[in-house]
């Protein structure tokens, strides 16, 4: 039969009696993986490209699904020596050296099969199909069924009624099924006769020479003709014309091909193939791999977790070990009984876990369901719409006491939906999702899913069973539906209370405690405040700011047509290489696998270069301005969507995403307003004061990563500059140069803030040349000059990496770590790539702690003195309040107050305000 696409089912399932065994090439489908997303760009903040680790976990995903193999094992090849390039030393030579990009992700996808229980293996001197072509032979001999995942067409001979290959197509994504049928079909010969085939065709990949004027047809001829390789070389002579003389003059090089073509079935190997039946994942483990190499997808873990021999077990299956199981006395309250339950199981001095049900965003929301689950191991579910008055007072009551322990999972959602409802929420110690950040700030999901199986070792899903680590409920409510609803919500409340005492351990034995109850979660109280209150924004003028980009892209694009001689589409890559490259033969840039790249830089680095025709130039004018008018055409509809009946923007507030504590916000994302061009500072006049206050008022720091520099450094030179009332960067300029300051002229000063900005946030010489168009090593020299002036500086940076080196982490002046174990990584790229974050890590994630303490105080301030203006905004280190008729001095005094003192630096804070009707119009 021809070979066919894998389908999306399982083809079979093996039997009890026949186990089936799949066994991949592990560096065939890395590079083909690597290939496949080559143009993804994918790679963790340290620089680690991961597209080959992603292709190749993803395709053993969808194979595992698709197969359901019994037993598992990848081969890999140790490195290109083998007994092959002994015997011909040219064999693969002619192979180009592995792409950059690719190193480091083989040992990766290693470390990502051993978390999931899978034997890896390699033999020195052997490639990875000879160990295939072993264990597939001796499996095959013992019963099993066995599947070859492989990009290696050699690995075609390995084919019996007993071993089918599966060769991928289209990257990874497709596989074809070589069974002897299909081996037929294709080449109209046995499997055993590829290799002969192989030999007589040669092969490009492995340096391995063909005949002269043989191909692919001529070959499979030959050996049907004669029916084996040995045949035809012993009859070479009756082979006719030039082809025949080509190959009697080729015979020696013919004979090696056959010898290093045929796989080697005896490799010396310690397992055999019932070592290899599966294993259920160490689920910890293999989400630390993922957090590590930043794999955010859920849809991705999802995927995995459905191929975990472990689930499968937990689902019917064999029983796989893991804790017991556990019984909470679960309950339905009815209306009237809320009080009662309260009194019993959430009184005392325990803490209780709250899940709420419901929707929040946009500043508001609504509760449709609620579970408290008690220390005492009570659960309790309730609809809010049975509650009668007592009961309702009762639940407020404890919602808004302090002194009534809570823990909640990413709990500012839910707060929003309670004060909707009308409760407030208060004596919150745990947020579950606030504390595993604060010991896994580079972690990507903290979905209590996630957390309940890393902390406690257990499934999140209600079951019966009770031998699988999984809830068994013995629900007390009269209301079938009611119970099956609120089952999972209790079982949440429960593994909320359980995940924060394990976290709680956790914090204090890394020093976090303290930042996650006196930062982090009244923190999170605040954010609540200020996104239920959100921004006026000008509708009417968001409207003609909309209008206006709209037509300055039309203009653009029409000038693109003009400037080319006809329409095409300018945001189609394929159509501006044509005619960029084409048509006009202008200097090619980077090489991508589509062609060319057409960026944003590579259109301004076309821009650049002599010689370009007139035509050309307006065309690179007008994509620049098409794709510059174009981002703030979208940001400005994407505002305009976001503006609620009240006419305010409530954008939503996240603690959790930047591993250096700072805040990012979303829907919309404020923190991408542009504010370094005319037209992205028009976007800014949409913000407005809203109805019955007076003004805007914006506060931020002035180089507070460089008085955090010099703090930490402790460079009296460099702390000088800053007490000393002149600008810093012609200071530092004049101390660098050497120069008064009067002499400092705008290239100079230009460097200086390149420099020192650079350095805080971790540029190296390379970033720096790149930053200012100089050379490498004019960069290292400015540098260098930089360091003999600032020697704190030079010896804080080395100490820092060093010190991180040691310990595995960086802090903050507040105590918060930023976990680096790439600072001894083989890897040269990945370990310079920790070394610079080490460096920005402390500066940057004090600035996000200083500015968190800022907000905190003015809050509180605020409050304690009755005052009506409000904080509305935290983006980056600026603060943006709304300040109520004659409040504004008093306010402005409190702000300069709090954030000039929320850390005692030695280069002393100094914050900048501004007022005004409109956010652009409070600048500083």
């Amino acid at each position: 039969m021809a070979s066919t696409d894998t389908p999306q089912a399982p083809v079979r399932s093996a039997s009890a009696s026949r186990p089936r065994l799949l066994l991949l090439d592990g560096h065939s489908l890395a590079y083909r993986a690597f290939y496949a997303l080559k143009e993804a760009a994918m790679s963790t903040a340290t620089g680690q490209p991961t597209q080959a680790v992603y292709g190749f976990t993803s395709m053993l995903a969808n194979v595992l699904r698709d197969e359901a193999p019994t037993h598992l094992g990848v081969a890999f090849d140790v490195s290109r020596q083998s007994f092959r390039t002994e015997r011909f030393p040219d064999y693969k030579a002619n192979r180009s050296a592995t792409p950059d990009e690719f190193k480091g992700q083989v040992e990766l996808i290693v470390e990502v099969l051993e978390a999931m229980g899978i034997r890896t293996m390699r033999v020195e001197g052997f490639e990875a199909d000879d160990v295939i072509a072993t264990v597939s032979t001796r499996a095959a001999d013992e019963g099993y069924e066995v599947l070859i995942l492989t990009g290696d067409r050699d690995s075609l001979q390995l084919v019996t009624p007993d071993i089918t290959v599966l060769y991928p197509m289209m990257g990874v994504s497709k596989l074809h099924r070589f069974t002897p049928d299909a081996v037929a079909e294709k080449y109209q010969l046995t499997p055993q006769q590829y290799p002969d085939f192989a030999a007589l065709r040669g092969d490009p990949s492995d340096n391995l020479p063909g005949i002269p004027g043989v191909g692919e047809k001529t070959a499979a001829k030959w050996i049907r003709e004669f029916g084996s390789f040995q045949e035809l070389v012993e009859r070479a002579d009756e082979v006719k014309g030039k082809a025949g003389q080509n190959l009697r003059d080729h015979l020696e090089a013919v004979r090696l091909n056959r010898e290093l073509t045929e796989l080697v079935r005896d490799v010396p190997l310690e397992v055999v193939p019932d070592d290899l039946e599966r294993k259920a994942f160490d689920r910890s483990a293999v989400e630390r791999v993922l957090d590590s190499l930043e794999f955010r997808n859920d849809n991705f873990r999802d995927r995995l977790w459905a191929v975990d021999p472990g689930a499968a077990a937990a689902q019917g299956g064999e029983e796989v070990p893991v804790e017991d199981g556990f019984t909470l006395e679960t309950t339905v309250l009815e209306t009237g009984a809320v009080a009662d339950w309260l009194a019993e199981h959430a009184s005392g001095a325990g803490r209780t876990g709250l899940a709420v049900e419901g929707t929040w965003g946009r500043g508001t929301g609504s509760v449709t369901g609620l579970a408290l689950a008690g220390s005492d191991g009570a659960a309790a579910y309730l609809d809010p719409l049975v509650l009668d008055e007592a009961d309702d007072a009762a639940l407020a009551g404890w919602l808004a006491d302090p002194d009534r322990t809570k823990a909640v999972h990413d709990a500012k959602g839910p707060m929003l939906a309670l004060k909707a409802q009308g409760w407030e929420l208060a004596g919150v110690t745990s947020d579950t999702a606030l504390g595993a950040y604060l010991v896994l700030p580079g972690q990507r999901s903290f979905a209590l899913e996630t957390l309940t199986h890393r902390f406690l070792g257990r499934e999140l899903k209600v079951d019966e069973a009770t031998d699988n680590g999984q809830l068994a409920l013995d629900m007390s409510g009269e209301d079938e539906e009611d119970t099956a609803k609120g089952e999972a919500l209790m079982l949440a409340a429960h593994a909320v209370v359980e995940v924060a005492d394990a976290l709680d351990e956790q914090l204090e034995s890394r020093g976090a405690l303290k930042l996650l109850r006196d930062m982090e979660l009244p923190l999170m109280t605040v954010l609540a405040r200020m996104e239920r209150v959100g921004i006026a924004a000008d509708r009417d003028y968001l409207d003609k700011l909309e209008a206006q980009f709209g037509a300055a892209v039309k203009q653009a694009t029409e000038l693109a047509h003009e400037a080319v001689g006809r329409e095409f589409n300018l945001g189609s890559p394929k159509q501006l290489q044509e005619i960029l490259f084409g048509e006009m033969n202008l200097p090619k840039t980077k090489k991508i696998k589509t062609g060319y790249t057409t960026d944003a830089d590579a259109l301004v680095w076309l821009a650049t270069q002599p010689g370009i025709p007139a035509p050309a130039q307006d065309l690179l004018t007008a994509l620049l301005r098409h794709r510059d008018q174009t981002k703030l055409k979208v940001t400005v509809e994407g505002l305009v969507k976001t503006v609620t009946d009240d006419g305010r923007i409530h954008t939503t507030f996240h603690q959790t995403v930047a591993a250096t504590g700072r805040l990012s916000s979303s829907d919309p994302n404020l923190q991408n307003i542009p504010i370094r061009t005319d037209e992205g500072r028009l976007i800014r006049r949409s913000f407005v004061v809203g109805e019955g206050f007076e003004g805007l008022l914006t506060a931020d720091y002035s180089q507070i990563e460089l008085r955090i520099m010099a703090h930490l450094s402790g460079d009296e030179a460099l702390i000088e500059a800053f007490t000393s009332g002149e600008d810093l960067h012609n200071t530092v300029a004049s101390a660098v140069f050497g120069v008064p300051t009067s002499g400092v002229d705008a290239e100079m000063r230009r460097k200086i803030k390149a420099m020192s900005y650079g350095l805080a946030y971790g540029l190296s010489a390379f970033g720096l040349s790149q930053q200012l168009d100089i050379t490498p090593e004019e960069a290292r020299k400015l540098m260098a000059t930089y360091f003999e002036r600032f020697g704190g500086v030079r010896d804080y940076l080395r100490a820092v990496v060093d010190e991180a080196r040691q310990t595995g982490y960086t802090e903050t002046v507040f105590g918060r770590r930023r976990y680096l174990p790439d600072l001894t990584s083989d890897n040269r790229q990945r370990r310079e790539m920790a070394e610079r974050m080490a460096l920005n890590a402390p500066i940057q994630g004090s600035a996000a702690d200083i500015v968190k303490v800022a907000m905190l105080g003015v809050d509180k301030a605020l409050r304690d003195g009755d005052f009506v203006s409000r904080i509305l905004l935290q983006v980056h280190d600026e603060l943006v309040m709304e300040i109520a008729p004659g409040e504004r001095a008093a306010v402005e005094e409190l702000v300069r107050r709090e954030m000039a003192g929320a850390y005692p630096l030695r280069a002393p804070l100094d914050v900048s305000v501004g007022f005004g009707a409109t956010w652009e119009d409070a600048g500083h």
